[in-house]
């Protein structure tokens, strides 16, 4: 399901990326059908910057990299909704899957979500934290962490899931 708008409780929001751990997802989609709650889901595309932000429609954007077409963000997008579909029929209870939708968001990932959770007015908002290894460090070191930014910056509750490595695996 991917309704604009949901009747019933207000959604929790969640940030999804393509590269995303599923822990994620699974971990919103269980709290969700807990909740009775539908979700939220959000892509932010870093390679486009916002131009103008209207709560009521879509937000306008433009690309950082003038080559790069709207068939790209229109293939990740279609990616993530395979994920998410594919994640939230397993999540239901009692056969009813958790309703959804998803926003394809511009800019800076952390704003970009706090914007968008003031409009919605959503009770909570769910993001991951990075992946270990090096060129992860190095981007969170220069990007910042978003859930960082947003248990500094909100005035609701962020649950920050972290990346879960097998204990076999985990080398740190």
């Amino acid at each position: 399901m991917t309704p604009e708008r949901f009747s019933g409780p207000p959604p929790l929001l969640v940030g999804v990326r393509p590269d995303q751990h599923p822990e994620v997802l699974t971990t919103a989609a269980n709290l969700a059908a807990r909740l009775s709650a539908p979700l939220l889901c959000a892509y932010v595309d870093e390679a486009s910057y916002l131009v103008e932000w209207d709560p009521g429609r879509s937000a306008h954007r433009l690309s950082l990299h003038p080559d790069r077409d709207d068939a790209d963000i229109q293939a990740v997008t279609a990616g993530l909704k395979a994920l998410i579909q594919g994640t939230l029929a397993n999540a239901g209870t009692g056969g009813t899957p958790v309703p959804w939708t998803l926003r394809t968001l511009a800019g800076d990932p952390a704003r970009a979500l706090g914007r968008l959770a003031a409009e919605s007015n959503v009770p909570m908002i769910i993001v991951g934290t990075s992946e270990r290894g090096l060129s992860h460090r190095i981007s969170e070191m220069l990007n910042g962490s978003v859930g960082l930014w947003l248990t500094h910056h909100q005035s609701r509750p962020v649950l920050v899931v972290p990346y879960r490595m097998p204990a076999h695996e985990d080398r740190e």
